[in-house]
């Protein structure tokens, strides 16, 4: 599935909504696609089952998956329209990243080849994805 750093200052429940993610982003996790149970995924990847049903929470809150009393959580369809509050979360996100990369000297290009690159791989896994359902 994937790993966690223990020994990285981000909290590992931050690490987990991270990686969770970004298994619903590049459609790893499609919607509607059932979620490990917090004690599965809690032993599978060996830490606290209420680090797991915090991330999960947050998740809920912010639309990315729901549950269903007595069967599980879910990962949620794509909203139809986008979300404002997400969006503006991404923005600030992203502002804080590029002020980070300035003050370390990457340059406007650099930073513009990254954005290249994100588009890149985001078409080829499209193409991957395309390519598996018609086999």
């Amino acid at each position: 599935m994937f790993e966690l750093d223990v020994r990285s200052r981000q909290p590992i429940y931050e690490q987990l909504i991270e990686k969770m993610k970004e298994m619903i982003v590049r459609e790893l996790w499609q919607p509607h696609d059932q979620l490990p149970s917090v004690r599965a995924m809690a032993k599978q990847l060996m830490v606290n089952p209420n680090t797991i049903q915090k991330a999960y929470r947050e998740l809920e809150r912010d639309g990315w998956i729901y549950s269903v009393p007595g069967k599980g959580s879910f990962v949620a369809a794509r909203p139809k329209e986008p979300n404002a509050e997400a969006i503006a979360a991404v923005h600030e996100q992203f502002i804080r990243l590029v002020k980070e990369a300035r003050f370390l000297g990457v340059t406007n290009e650099q930073l513009w080849q990254w954005i290249i690159e994100g588009e890149e791989e985001e078409e080829n896994n499209d193409s991957t994805r395309r390519r598996d359902e018609n086999v």
